[in-house]
């Protein structure tokens, strides 16, 4: 898991920051934008070259995280136990979700070596709701590994709703480790179970 969050903070022959609220930019520039300033800012921060967590965790949290539907990736994730939660419930999964995926990102940042990635160009019509954002993730004397994300149009702006790396979707992984805790303890359980991770337990 921590690989796929890894190369959400990478990219390639990225613009200058453009001046547009971010619920106006398009998917492909709000990726771009977004992408160059979290490599600006690990360029730059030489505590989060170091390592810093608390930094990263402050980068993710100022820079990524309001890119991204929690809600839904993690309505997504859960698949048929999101279908059974409670009101209370499905907040309380959506949080320690959001915890985890903020924790594991706070680690990949420390991982970064100078890989890239680049985005591709998106075409879509104007009235489209949901688009894939496609990109390919560039390492030396490798081949291009593609990277997607999946984003849905809504009265923020564009949001990514999962990640798909090589094929293989972030949410849905996460759903076959929830399945199992689910059948071994119910919802509350897949909710404990984030709550230790989230605590380092």
């Amino acid at each position: 898991m921590k690989r796929l969050l890894m190369l959400f903070v990478m990219t390639l022959s990225v613009p200058p920051a453009i001046a547009q609220p971010p619920e106006e930019l398009s998917p492909e520039e709000l990726v771009r934008k977004v992408t160059a300033d979290v490599l600006d800012a690990i360029h730059h921060d030489k505590a989060l070259q170091a390592g810093d967590r608390e930094r990263a965790i402050a980068l993710a949290e100022q820079k990524v995280l309001p890119l991204i539907d929690f809600r839904a990736m993690t309505r997504m994730a859960a698949g048929r136990i999101w279908r059974d939660a409670t009101p209370e419930q499905r907040d309380r999964l959506t949080n320690e979700f959001r915890g985890m995926l903020v924790r594991t990102y706070a680690k990949a940042i420390d991982v970064y070596r100078g890989q890239t990635m680049r985005v591709l160009p998106v075409r879509m019509q104007p009235d489209a709701r949901e688009v894939t954002v496609r990109n390919q993730y560039l390492s030396p004397g490798k081949a291009p590994l593609p990277i997607d994300y999946r984003m849905t149009k809504t009265a923020a702006g564009w949001k990514i709703v999962d990640i798909v790396v090589d094929g293989i979707s972030l949410a849905l992984t996460y759903r076959t480790e929830f399945d199992e805790e689910a059948r071994r303890s119910g919802i509350d359980g897949v909710i404990a179970r984030l709550s230790e991770k989230n605590a380092g337990r």
